[in-house]
Order: C-alpha cells, then sequence, then structure tokens
C-alpha cells in the first residue's frame, strides 16, 4: 500500500519574517518510491517535508495525498496515518521497546492481542529480536538498535507514507551503511511511499529512487534519478553536491546482489578445529568462516590458530562503493549477508573492478 504525494505552490512564511522559508514548491511524489529531499542546512527541506503531515502548516499552495487535500482532514487522524522517523529516534524515554513500537496502533483502537503480535512482527522485521528486545527501554540499546526502533514505530500501523528527517545522522559510518541497507531491504518489500530529507549526497544517491535537490527557500534545482543527476547536473550548483569523482560514485547504484558472489569454506562454531583444518586442506583456501547455529557469520579461522572476529560486513541490498570499502577494511574480500543476517557469500575486489571497468567503457561509449 501507498499514496502518491503532491505539493503544488506551497509556500511557508512566518511571521516578522520578510523572506518565506519555502517558496512555491511544486513536486510529484510517486507512490512507492523513495524520494529524498537534498540540501544544505537551512534551506527548508524539512520545512517541506514536515508540512506533508501538518507538523507545520503551509501559508499557501495545495498538498494532496492520493487526491485528498491534507487541509481538509483532522491533523491528529492524518499524522496517524503517517509514519515518522527522525534522528536520535525520538523514542519515549519511559516506556519499553514494545510499548514505543505499539503507540501508533493503540491509538487507533487496535486489540492488545493484535498489537503484541504487530510489535513482534516489527521488531523482527528490522532485525531486532523480539524476545530479547521488546522489554528494554531505550536507554539499553545501542545508537543504531535505538534507530532500528525508530524504523520499526514508524512503520507499525502500516502507513502509505513514510516521512524520514536525516533519521541516521546520529550513528557512526558503520552503522549509518548498515541502517541505510535495512532501509532499502524494506523498501524492496513493503513499496511505501518515502519522503526521505538528508545533507548528504552519497546518502540520497544510495537510497533514492529519486532527488529533489533544493536550494534556498526549497527552490527545486532539480528532481531527477540518481543517474541523471550523476551523469548531467542541471547547474554548478548541483554539480558542486556531485563533487568530483562521479564515475566513483557510480558504484552507489550499482547493489552487491547485481555482482556474481563467491564462496568461503564454512564450518560451524561447534565443530572441532582439526575437522575444520582438514576441511581447508581439501580446498584451495586458507582461512575458514565460522557461522553460528542461525547460519551467521562469526568469525575467520586459519587452522588451528586464534579467530579473527568478522568485521566490516555488506548485504545484498549494499552499494558497491560500501563492499569497495569493506573489502580494503577486510583485507581481500568482504562477507556478504542476507535479510536476517545470514551467511550468503563473499564479494571480492576483482568484481569491483570488473564493475568499475565497465562503467568507464559506458561513460567511454557515451562521450564518443
Amino acid at each position: 500500500m501507498a499514496s502518491e504525494i503532491r505539493l503544488v505552490d506551497v509556500t511557508k512564511r512566518y511571521p516578522g519574517v520578510e523572506a518565506p522559508a519555502v517558496e512555491s514548491v511544486s513536486m510529484t511524489i510517486p507512490a512507492g518510491e523513495t524520494v529524498v529531499l537534498l540540501g544544505p542546512s537551512g534551506c527548508g527541506k524539512t520545512t517541506t517535508m514536515r508540512m506533508i503531515n501538518r507538523l507545520i502548516e503551509p501559508t499557501s499552495g495545495r498538498i494532496t495525498i492520493d487526491g485528498e487535500d491534507t487541509l481538509s482532514l483532522n491533523p491528529d487522524e492524518l499524522r496517524r496515518g503517517i509514519g515518522y522517523a527522525i534522528q536520535q529516534a525520538g523514542l519515549f524515554p519511559h516506556l519499553t521497546v514494545g510499548q514505543n513500537v505499539g503507540t501508533v496502533p493503540g491509538l487507533l483502537g487496535w486489540g492488545r492481542r493484535r498489537v503484541s503480535d504487530r510489535v513482534d512482527e516489527m521488531l523482527d522485521l528490522v532485525g531486532l529480536d523480539p524476545a530479547e528486545f521488546h522489554d528494554r527501554y531505550p536507554r539499553q540499546l545501542s545508537g543504531g538498535q535505538q534507530q532500528r526502533v525508530g524504523v520499526a514505530r514508524a512503520l507499525a500501523a502500516d502507513p502509505p507514507v513514510l516521512l524520514m528527517d536525516e533519521p541516521f545522522g546520529a550513528v557512526d559510518p558503520i552503522t549509518r551503511g548498515n541502517l541505510q541497507d535495512e532501509l532499502m531491504r524494506l523498501q524492496s518489500e513493503l513499496r511505501k511511499t518515502i519522503v526521505f530529507v538528508t545533507h548528504d549526497f552519497d546518502e540520497a544517491v544510495k537510497i533514492g529512487d529519486r532527488i529533489a535537490v533544493l536550494g534556498p527557500r526549497s527552490r527545486l534545482l532539480q528532481y531527477d534519478t540518481p543517474e541523471a543527476i550523476l551523469a548531467n547536473p542541471a547547474d554548478d550548483t548541483v554539480a558542486g553536491f556531485v563533487g568530483a569523482g562521479a564515475s566513483l560514485k557510480q558504484l552507489r547504484l550499482r547493489r552487491v546482489r547485481e555482482v556474481e558472489l563467491s564462496q568461503a569454506v564454512t564450518a560451524s562454531v561447534t565443530d572441532r578445529p582439526a575437522d575444520v583444518v582438514r576441511r581447508l586442506a581439501a580446498s584451495e583456501h586458507r582461512h575458514a568462516l565460522l557461522l553460528d547455529a542461525r547460519n551467521r557469520p562469526v568469525s575467520w579461522v586459519r587452522g588451528p590458530g586464534e579467530p579473527r572476529p568478522v568485521g566490516d560486513s555488506v548485504t545484498l541490498q549494499s552499494t558497491l562503493q560500501d563492499a569497495l570499502e569493506a573489502i580494503l577494511t577486510e583485507g581481500g574480500a568482504a562477507v556478504v549477508t542476507g535479510s536476517r543476517g545470514e551467511y550468503v557469500g563473499l564479494v571480492e575486489m576483482d568484481a569491483v573492478i570488473g564493475t568499475v571497468q565497465k562503467l568507464r567503457d559506458e561513460h567511454a561509449e557515451a562521450d564518443a
């Protein structure tokens, strides 16, 4: 379930301020797509997004969701039908994880059993074991776990629209990449209409079906696919966002799932070391990958030596730029995991280099 959003000449003026914060913005956000509002701090992108769910009331213009004017709706009812995720999660500190996730379904009058089942479903969907996390409080979670709960809460009532205001801006780069991957995986399953605010061009290219590059007062500088913006920036300001190394940024348009994966020698963490050594001796590999009972990668081991924990892994939804960074960190190949953290394969440097060469050849042909 998804909804088309249309903004028609939307303007926001604040009393006592001569220039509008947002001036005459018009765009159509297609149903089921992720549209990123990208621009520098203070350009009005958050104000534009918050006018969709009327956390900020527009001064003039029209916003519709599936053809229905949002100003004709009760603001509280409108917001209960729109998921909302913000930076630092915004969880209620006095409520447990389960209570946080079940907030909106409870306000909508869902029965206790239905809410409980939905909470467990959503926690599992964002990669948090309900049995482990349901009764924890936000203070007992890492920053990345809090953001996952925030996304689960935003999706709990199955809204057709999800608004996300720099939701991953307050976490470390590795966690941020993992959360981006998780969002893309969820979107591939749920196909919501997502409006995502960021000032990070790489993030916009990675997750957006379309990018709206905004200037002062949310003036629309370019609204197009990431591919089109990388290839043909509309003006010098947009080109400044793209920056140097546009060809390398093309790796953010390619996913790990698009390249051929190799396979490691695998073993269970419960296997005897001697058995692992024999398995390695019968292969061309120097290291074996140890997996836990749920087939999740734990560590690398070489013969009877001390195991080395798996460090920076990627998912099938990760970009090849993420994969390249993980390969350089890990030193040779990066572990690839599936939707529930299970081992899928390895992505190696040769696969990334081959893709880079292919992109260069394509650009050379286009230039010719």
